[in-house]
């Protein structure tokens, strides 16, 4: 694969993530985006039904990871990565699924601010931020 068509891809696959960002409104449920935009200071956290919110936000992760994952195989073609990175998204999800639903069926005014950086790390590609950069300068180094 050229380098025009691999860096062609992984800037597709990032238009991809964007677009899921841009449509997250109607592809998803989550009464969070519009609290978490404005209203968290002034109100209580909005009711929801849980079963629905963990779902689709375990399918957007789902829809983050595989997409981040491909990114990851297309630009640095190992296989050894994307099995790491994998495990460190599985671990990463069970982890901050946990810690989400505590703070969905527990809200407190005074977690809001936790709340709302630890629901960052499930609905957006955070997670590919932090492995990219760390992949690549270990292939520099290497």
């Amino acid at each position: 694969m050229t380098k025009f068509y691999k860096y062609f891809i992984v800037a597709f696959l990032f238009i991809l993530l964007a677009l899921i960002r841009w449509f997250e409104n109607e592809l998803f449920y989550d009464p969070y985006l519009l609290f978490f935009h404005n209203d968290y200071l002034y109100m209580d956290s909005p009711r929801q039904e849980v079963f629905k919110l963990v779902i689709n936000t375990s399918f957007r992760y789902l829809l983050n990871t595989i997409l981040s994952l491909v990114i990851l195989y297309v630009f640095f073609k190992e296989k050894s990565l994307i099995k790491f990175s994998s495990v460190i998204y599985l671990v990463s999800y069970i982890l901050l699924i946990v810690c989400y639903l505590y703070f969905v069926l527990d809200p407190k005014q005074e977690n809001y601010y936790i709340f709302f950086n630890l629901r960052r790390f499930l609905i957006q590609p955070i997670i590919l931020l932090l492995l990219f950069p760390a992949f690549y300068y270990n292939k520099l180094r290497q």
